[in-house]
């Protein structure tokens, strides 16, 4: 008797050659959902750095026209005072702006999420309010209250017959730094307090039958919880603090004298260098080496965050 007496045409069909090699047919069906993302992304990113490793071998020179110098253009970087003395101011802004921002996101959403704040929509919308401002718009609102003759600090100081001066080089870069907390801690609050909202109830409920406090409930469940999301916004807020140059930039005309030079910061500096000294090989070979240091700590810390998370 046929082995295939009693199965239909169709599941007899699965098993001849034909079928099989149908089986293994590439499917590019998901490239034609994917080809509109993949074009802007290879045109607005892949394409512009292609082009800026490209011209950052070479010079342009007053006779001669562009001269191919290899790597000339990096090591010129590698000596270069004012490259490395924005590259250590940045690298002091991140290490103490960075976590005052997440601690203070990270108590926000707590208190979100512990259901005994009042007022908890207005709350939630008024400190990511910030973040909706154009960071120009931002710098130039703080920069009027910083102003020590015309802004707040100048009315406090006519009113108590101080000198404060929140713009003076010894402190201009906190001042920096608290601008760019005002506008991030909202966005990152949302971050922690959307991690937290995936936590079951039950188990706060569980550990307070249990006999725990509020604080051991925070200490075992909730921090816990935030690992994940605080490996992500360390990573953005690292790239975010050396991609540092609308603040500084737009405060350039409000701080007197020279606090704010043309290489405060890296972006400061390859902006100018290419735009205003017509240096824009080296400029290149700048943000190439940024974006390299920026990418090798960025990873550096993901490794660590995936370290912790596998305990």
């Amino acid at each position: 008797m046929s082995q295939t007496v009693g199965v239909s045409p169709e599941m007899a069909g699965l098993h001849t050659p034909e079928a099989r090699i149908n089986k293994h047919k590439a499917d590019w069906r998901g490239w034609k959902f994917m080809w509109p993302f993949a074009v802007v992304f290879i045109f607005v990113f892949i394409i512009p750095i292609c082009y800026a490793i490209y011209i950052s071998f070479f010079k342009k020179q007053m006779i001669g026209g562009t001269k191919f110098v290899g790597l000339e253009n990096y090591s010129r970087l590698l000596s270069d005072t004012q490259f490395w003395s924005s590259v250590g101011r940045v690298a002091i802004f991140t290490i103490f702006q960075v976590p005052v921002m997440l601690f203070l996101a990270a108590a926000m959403a707590l208190a979100l999420d512990s259901m005994k704040l009042h007022g908890t929509k207005f709350f939630r919308i008024s400190t990511f309010l910030p973040y909706a401002v154009p960071a120009v718009v931002s710098t130039l609102i703080w920069g009027f209250v910083y102003g020590a003759k015309y802004g707040l600090v100048g009315s406090f100081n006519s009113f108590f017959g101080t000198h404060i001066d929140v713009l003076s080089p010894d402190v201009l870069l906190a001042a920096i730094a608290n601008i760019n907390t005002w506008e991030f801690t909202g966005y990152n609050m949302l971050i922690f307090y959307s991690s937290l909202s995936t936590i079951p109830h039950s188990l706060y409920e569980a550990a307070s039958i249990d006999g725990a406090s509020e604080w051991q409930i925070v200490k075992s469940i909730k921090l816990p919880e935030l690992k994940g999301s605080l490996a992500i916004t360390v990573i953005f807020s690292i790239i975010g603090s050396f991609q540092l140059f609308n603040e500084p930039s737009i405060l350039q005309n409000m701080v007197p004298g020279n606090a704010i030079t043309t290489y405060y910061t890296p972006n400061m500096y390859a902006y100018n260098l290419s735009f205003s000294g017509n240096q824009s090989n080296y400029a290149a070979a700048l943000a190439i080496v940024m974006a390299i240091i920026t990418m090798a700590i960025a990873y550096i810390v993901q490794l660590k965050s995936m370290k912790e998370q596998m305990k």
